[in-house]
């Protein structure tokens, strides 16, 4: 009878830790990426891939990302400020591609504000992460 009970506590712990692991799926218009780069407060930076840690998708190095998640996930990861970390989460796919046209030398002419003036949402054009989860990987941030 007490090895009965102990399986099946072991099997609900079991069972719970399994399911407590199991990702939210991901909305048709969305993608799962893992990004290695570096934060300063909300927003995280995206760093240069390395061979051994291609990531899940092409995100330019540079790129910078306004992190949305819980409160504590995202402590943990602002307390990472100035460390090498990669993030993992959920973000809009096409949201990479830069508006505008390349004329070399890394520069890009694009459309204007609208007619109307104003200055317009200092967030509107701003790309966000839903983070899932981070972890640290080697590498430096550089500080400016």
């Amino acid at each position: 009878m007490r090895t009965t009970v102990v399986f099946l506590v072991a099997v609900v712990v079991l069972s719970w830790r399994a399911g407590a692991q199991e990702r939210k799926p991901v909305p048709n218009d969305s993608a799962r990426v893992s990004v290695p780069g570096c934060t300063k407060g909300y927003i995280f930076t995206a760093g240069r891939r390395t061979q051994d840690e291609p990531g899940s998708m092409s995100v330019p190095e540079g790129l910078h990302f306004r992190m949305n998640g819980p409160k504590k996930l995202i402590a943990e990861i602002k307390a990472q400020e100035g460390a090498m970390i990669e993030i993992t989460g959920v973000t809009k796919k096409g949201q990479f591609k830069p508006d505008g046209v390349a004329i070399g030398g890394g520069v890009r002419v694009g459309p204007g504000p609208g007619l109307g003036g104003g200055l317009g949402s200092p967030v509107a054009n701003q790309l966000s992460i839903d983070v899932e989860g981070w972890r640290p990987i080697e590498g430096h941030c550089l500080s400016r």
